[in-house]
């Protein structure tokens, strides 16, 4: 901004000017900050060419492992998620029903019980956070992207987003994400919509 050339927030839209910044003689850039630029261009595109080859091997693991292709049937857990919750738990038999991996992973609403009445807060947070992150986006992709008419979770979605605030809902839908997981895992069988309720 010092030399008078701005650039749109975001990647994408440095990404797209920042040769035409290299190429432009007339601007006040020094040869210095041109070098700068080029070798943090060069340095850039290496970081995505290696997150792409993580995220491809990930994807490999994710399609040779029995209990990550199982998961992977799961709308809203792509390789990352069925990779990660296959390294934490396993076959899921360490916890004796659904409700306890969605306790384990912070996805259940804390109690405060006084004077005999008990009140639900938000959620616990307790358990692994970058499970719970991962739950957590998948269940905001699935509210953002599932097709409400031809989908189980359609009507229960538009029901509870009919009650509930958009934050609510999507922490609803990654513990009912969490729940599918466990009952994936531990029965051994691919994910059927017309199983979920």
């Amino acid at each position: 901004m010092e030399h008078g050339i701005t650039v749109p927030a975001g990647p994408a839209h440095l990404k797209k000017q920042i040769p035409s910044l290299l190429e432009d003689a007339a601007n006040l850039l020094s040869a210095r900050m041109r070098a700068l630029l080029v070798e943090l261009r060069d340095e850039w595109k290496k970081l995505e060419e290696q997150i792409e080859g993580i995220d491809q091997e990930l994807a490999q693991t994710a399609t040779k492992e029995d209990n990550c292709r199982r998961l992977l049937t799961i709308p809203g857990i792509g390789p990352l998620t069925a990779t990660a919750l296959s390294a934490a738990i396993g076959n899921g038999t360490a916890f004796h029903q659904s409700r306890d991996l969605a306790a384990w992973l912070g996805l259940v609403p804390r109690q405060h019980s006084t004077g005999g009445k008990s009140r639900l807060l938000g959620i616990s947070k307790r358990g692994n956070p970058y499970l719970r992150k991962l739950f957590i986006h998948g269940g905001r992709a699935v509210v953002a992207r599932v097709n409400r008419g031809n989908h189980q979770f359609g009507s229960w979605l538009t029901r509870l987003e009919a009650r509930s605030p958009r934050n609510v809902v999507v922490v609803a839908m990654a513990n009912k994400l969490a729940r599918i997981a466990w009952a994936v895992l531990t029965t051994g069988h691919v994910y059927s919509a017309a199983a979920c309720t």
